[in-house]
């Protein structure tokens, strides 16, 4: 076959018949037509069946040195009856020779190479000083043939995996990785992962992040296609693979800039990335609301001065910029994605929004949810309901409260206990005092530490106007219930230097 050569730029070797091919990256040891098969290494590896090594025969062959041997992990070994044959010798050979096309040598010699021959030319190839160029050439013509069974394929794949790691270790162009990939699509080489995926792990297990960066940008910039369904209808790829790999480090605000900045730039990311990419928007949301908890707990220890109102508006501004950044890749995803992917979308929307405590975006969103089908889970709709409490929105509490009409006791008695602790966190407390009533009504028992939390806010308050009746009927209704013992209520009145006590 006409194969693309397109190793040209990096090393060329000198063969008879001033013939020209090419080696794979830092295959630098040269040869000509006299170096036989015959000084190969007596230690052939196998990627995943050890299960034979050449034997020379010894009266016909003599082995004057070796070569190194293919590095895939496992070696090979044998017994005396797997011998390779004078017909794979002469194959070799005149393939080394290059004076014909290798799919006719191996036509020719077809009835006379077994299996395991065939692959060993495979091997032979792959090694170090041998034109790699004839090892694809080799395997396209065994795809052809129908030659190729599973532990071919692993073995192919483990030669290319090789090329890929010396090419990256040699600092070489990016472009000739993305070449050497193009190539083993060309001759049929269908692995079980993604090769380019594998790619961005060896770019980032050695260090050379930057070097993912630029690989991935020229695999998009030519085209190439790269999704592959991850059997639950997503479609992954090296966009999102590579945002992740950002994301598993910590480096959240770095994948979100990823993939905006290639979108951006003309390139066009897969789909799925977009998602991740939001994914790494909750936990940079998630991550900065408990640096702000934790700052505002030092803040009320004195540990720290109070933020001031320039600090606010720089909080404000940065959450308000993620979330932008979110509704950005939100509708990027909606635009190019199709129906089943609105689901994920605005679960992820979703999650921003509670993150940032955005009450009711986040209720908005469920409703969303709910109508292209994906239902959220009960827990979300309660942790929503008690962000909406503690901002005190009266119409979107009386809508999520609905569900609780068909819902059992305990899930009933789970929801109250978020709006109550809602109420107390945004300093409703007159409202979670009726809360902790209507569960009391319901026969429905608030924890110990939520109704502490009323009344000990209440007594805090209890000279407000309107507090003091609200904290004597709650102490009844609490004591009715026999969670709380009799108490004494003290009033001054200073005027009349009055004492009254009072038993509840």
């Amino acid at each position: 076959m006409a194969f693309a050569r397109r190793f040209a730029s990096l090393t060329e070797l000198s063969l008879p018949f001033q013939q020209h091919r090419f080696l794979a990256p830092q295959f630098y040891l040269t040869f000509s037509s006299k170096h036989s098969l015959r000084r190969i290494s007596s230690r052939i590896c196998n990627f995943q069946n050890p299960s034979f090594v050449l034997k020379k025969r010894q009266a016909k062959i003599k082995v004057s040195r070796l070569f190194k041997s293919v590095q895939l992990d496992q070696y090979l070994t044998s017994d005396d009856e797997d011998e390779m044959s004078e017909d794979f010798f002469e194959a070799i050979e005149e393939l080394e020779r290059m004076a014909r096309e290798p799919s006719d040598i191996l036509e020719e010699m077809n009835d006379r190479l077994s299996s395991r021959e065939l692959q060993l030319v495979l091997v032979y190839f792959s090694q170090e000083g041998r034109d790699s160029w004839c090892a694809l050439e080799v395997f396209e013509w065994l795809k052809k043939e129908n030659k190729v069974d599973n532990e071919t394929m692993v073995l192919m794949v483990s030669i290319m995996c090789r090329w890929v790691k010396k090419l990256i270790e040699g600092e070489a162009d990016v472009r000739d990785v993305v070449d050497l990939l193009v190539d083993m699509d060309c001759v049929g080489l269908k692995p079980g992962f993604s090769m380019m995926e594998k790619v961005i792990s060896m770019y980032w297990e050695m260090d050379k992040k930057e070097g993912a960066v630029v690989f991935l940008k020229e695999v998009l910039r030519r085209g190439i296609s790269y999704e592959d369904d991850d059997g639950e209808g997503q479609k992954g790829g090296p966009t999102g693979y590579l945002a992740w790999k950002m994301m598993v480090e910590g480096n959240y605000r770095d994948a979100i800039k990823f993939v905006i900045d290639l979108r951006e730039s003309g390139l066009k990311p897969e789909i799925y990335s977009y998602l991740i990419a939001m994914t790494a928007i909750v936990k940079e949301l998630n991550e900065f609301a408990k640096a702000l908890r934790k700052l505002k707990g030092f803040a009320r220890s004195g540990l720290v001065a109070e933020l001031d109102m320039e600090n606010v508006e720089l909080i404000e501004k940065y959450q308000f910029d993620l979330l932008a950044d979110g509704i950005r890749l939100s509708n990027w995803a909606i635009q190019e994605g199709s129906s089943s992917l609105y689901g994920l979308i605005h679960e992820r929307l979703l999650a921003m929004y509670i993150c940032a405590g955005r009450g009711l975006e986040a209720e908005r969103q469920l409703w969303e949810m709910k109508l292209v089908g994906k239902e959220a889970d009960g827990d979300l709709y309660d942790i929503v309901l008690a962000i909406c409490a503690s901002q005190k929105e009266a119409n979107a509490i009386s809508r999520l409260l609905t569900r609780m009409e068909v819902s059992s006791s305990q899930r009933r008695r789970k929801t109250l206990s978020w709006l109550l602790r809602g109420y107390i966190k945004g300093g409703h407390i007159g409202d979670a005092a009726e809360t902790v009533v209507k569960m009391l009504d319901l026969g429905l028992y608030p924890e110990y530490l939520d109704r502490a939390a009323v009344l000990h806010e209440l007594r805090k308050r209890i000279q407000q106007p309107g507090n003091i009746e609200t904290y004597i009927n709650l102490c009844k209704r609490l004591y009715y219930a026999s969670l709380i013992g009799p108490c004494l209520m003290y009033l001054c009145i200073k005027k009349y230097k009055l004492w009254v006590v009072k038993m509840l």
